[in-house]
């Protein structure tokens, strides 16, 4: 006997979700631990340990085991028709219509919920627990054009996908847009502190992404998108933080991809946690900007001793 588990994560044209995923490997794990053989089938677009499910030969199997979601469709009406010979089985499904023929071709129905049954805990939350990994938050920088033939924003942020997307990680897109009216978006400053601190690291190619990553205790990788680098790795340099890069044009993007897997690596460890920390320390310290503020024209009629400290810095700007 060997048995065949798939679900919507299965079909070409399905959909994978966290849920359907973690169904199939907690009935996975049920089957390893019945001594039942088994595969998952999936999709070439989902990331599980098992053949894909339109490449597998309907023969090999005698049982088939429909995972999660709804039991409904032309795609799970096809799945009867392709394991006619199979035991077909579906379990923690949704029973929208019992009298579907999508419901009707199987053999057995272990429903969650339904219109004839009573609700039961999903499959999903005894899917077992992986290890540990980084949650990263990714802030992008928009377009630019005060750069004009200098920006490389679309290559750069490419590029970056293609990385991140090869990464174990959990990933966060964040925006520092300030939005009082869009939930999607912070309201304030100190909520988006309060979001950026929960991540482990961020990948950045915006000035403030480093800056709040770093304010924060948080490390950064920050990538400057501008070619031969502009203000993000200028701010990298001002705030002594030390994994920043600037893609080269004339080097193969193995180069740079080696570079931020380094950077990486380093974020991550304990020595760029405490650097980090040192960062934020100096970050919060009142900014040479300031004192050059109180120096000059705006801060003459500041009362006695309120002013800051000599500027350094010609006050007169070309």
């Amino acid at each position: 006997m060997r048995a065949l588990v798939t679900g919507w994560f299965g079909f070409l044209h399905g959909e994978a979700t966290a849920g359907d995923v973690g169904a199939a490997a907690a009935v996975s794990a049920a089957l390893d631990e019945a001594g039942v053989p088994h595969d998952i089938g999936r999709s070439p677009n989902t990331l599980i340990d098992g053949p894909v499910l339109d490449d597998l030969s309907p023969g090999d199997y005698d049982h088939l085991v429909f995972v999660c979601g709804p039991a409904h469709g032309q795609q799970v009406r096809d799945l009867h028709a392709r394991f006619a010979h199979c035991h077909r089985t579906a379990v923690g499904v949704s029973v929208v219509d019992p009298g579907d023929e999508a419901v009707r071709g199987f053999h057995s129905v272990f429903p969650r919920d339904g219109a004839t049954s009573s609700p039961r805990p999903d499959l999903a939350a005894a899917a077992p627990c992986g290890p540990d990994m980084p949650v990263v938050g990714v802030i992008r920088a928009p377009d630019q054009p005060e750069y004009g033939d200098r920006r490389e924003h679309a290559d750069v942020h490419a590029e970056l996908a293609l990385w991140l997307t090869a990464k174990n990680c959990a990933r966060v897109p964040l925006d520092t847009r300030l939005d009082v009216s869009e939930w999607g978006h912070c309201a304030t400053y100190r909520q988006f502190d309060a979001l950026v601190r929960r991540v482990d690291l961020v990948v950045t190619t915006r000035l403030h992404g480093l800056v709040l990553a770093l304010r924060n205790g948080v490390p950064a990788v920050a990538v400057d998108p501008v070619a031969g680098g502009a203000k993000v790795g200028a701010q990298a340099r001002a705030l002594g933080w030390p994994a920043a890069a600037v893609r080269d044009r004339s080097h193969e993007p193995s180069v740079f991809r080696d570079r931020l897997d380094a950077l990486w690596d380093w974020c991550l460890s304990p020595a760029a946690r405490t650097r980090a920390g040192w960062a934020a320390a100096t970050a919060r310290e009142r900014s040479p900007l300031i004192d050059d503020l109180l120096a000059s024209p705006v801060g003459a009629d500041a009362p006695a001793g309120a002013q800051g400290r000599p500027s350094t810095v010609p006050t007169a700007r070309a």
